[in-house]
């Protein structure tokens, strides 16, 4: 009997501590998106006002998506226990992977962000910020095929459903010639545009995919301070090469004059500038945050969870065409998102009927063996 009791004591303190765990862990999680959601879609508005009212530089509109990481360097004092992911299990050795390993990895993702943004840049210029938005939703179709490779990504018939709405989304957008042209942006620099953002959907995806690759199989110790020296040292990287091309290109030279002729004046085109680049910051922490605690594909669909909010608000704020087609590919990106979720909800409630099966399985099996014990004892003592 006090066998029995030992190990029911045993068991609800094993329970109680993984639930423990479990919450801490989805707060951080929700903390990520929350983080996601908003640096995203506030980011993004702002880098279409950028454009709207004067501004030219893509390379400057490039530079303020990495810039803002030195806002970052006080969360350096916040202290975080470390929690045990599923990323833990993946790990096969406890050895620290080398500073120029970890170097080269930073330097390939810094580089890589950079390319990305600039193209998005170019996108951001040439084409209303609702379609180029709805165009990242593809975004997720993306991250899905390298994960595949990358990840070993498990597909299920509702991901492929997801992955399918998701790319059909974007290729009717293809088709809407009217509304997805600026007024004074010619046919030439509109389908630019389009390839432009494509290609950087497609990068994205990729570099999401590899940053996972790269936390789970080089880095052992996951902690808050692994996500911050990622994006700070990959931001750093970005912002360097961007600078590069910022005064390789003769682009500074008009820095003065575009912040002179910017139609909200110069005090609000500073302010556009900075928070796009704090915004871009905090997008990131929660990206890679997500990218640390779940994974990149998860981290995906939540970013194409804030899909409905930059059409909707740009419909009202810089006078964006919402019509026909655009109202279809908005609604097969959020069933496609949907899709993914219910994906996602399943997978996290079958490890759980599972794990308590196993618990108990494991409780039986402990107490099996103390009644074994005590009965041994008992014939021993008479």
């Amino acid at each position: 009997q006090e066998a029995k009791e030992e190990n029911g004591n045993a068991t609800n303190q094993v329970i109680t501590e993984l639930g423990s765990v479990k919450y801490k862990r989805w707060i951080c999680i929700l903390l990520c998106i929350i983080f996601l959601l908003c640096g995203q879609s506030v980011a993004a508005l702002l880098g279409r006002l950028y454009f709207d009212k004067g501004g030219k530089s893509k390379w400057l509109s490039t530079l303020i998506q990495f810039a803002g990481f030195p806002i970052l360097v006080p969360f350096y004092c916040i202290s975080r226990p470390k929690m045990l992911t599923a990323n833990h299990c993946s790990i096969g050795s406890n050895k620290q992977p080398s500073i120029m390993m970890l170097g080269l990895v930073y330097v390939t993702f810094g580089l890589m962000s950079a390319g990305i943004g600039f193209l998005y840049s170019v996108g951001m210029q040439y084409l209303p910020i609702s379609t180029v938005t709805l165009i990242a939703a593809s975004q997720l179709a993306f991250n899905a095929f390298f994960s595949y490779f990358l990840n070993s990504q498990r597909f299920t018939p509702f991901i492929i459903n997801s992955l399918v709405l998701l790319t059909i989304s974007s290729v009717l957008l293809v088709f809407d010639n009217n509304s997805s042209r600026l007024s004074g942006v010619s046919q030439v620099h509109c389908a630019a545009g389009f390839i432009c953002t494509i290609l950087g959907t497609a990068g994205s995806g990729l570099l999401v995919a590899l940053q996972q690759f790269a936390l789970r199989k080089l880095v052992v110790r996951q902690s808050f301070k692994v996500v911050l020296d990622l994006v700070m040292c990959q931001s750093l990287v970005a912002s360097s090469a961007i600078l590069v091309g910022f005064f390789a290109s003769g682009d500074w030279k008009g820095f003065s004059g575009e912040m002179d002729e910017y139609g909200l004046g110069k005090f609000s085109y500073l302010m556009v500038l900075i928070w796009t680049a704090i915004c871009w910051a905090v997008f990131y922490i929660g990206a890679v945050g997500l990218v640390l605690e779940v994974s990149a594909l998860f981290c995906t669909a939540i970013s194409a969870l804030g899909l409905p909010m930059v059409p909707i608000i740009a419909v009202f704020v810089f006078n964006d065409k919402m019509d026909g087609i655009k109202v279809i590919s908005m609604v097969l990106a959020i069933w496609g998102f949907i899709s993914y979720v219910y994906q996602q909800y399943l997978d996290d409630y079958m490890p759980k009927t599972e794990n308590t099966g196993e618990i108990s399985e494991a409780c039986s099996s402990s107490i099996g063996l103390s009644e074994h014990s005590a009965l041994q004892g008992a014939a021993a003592y008479h």
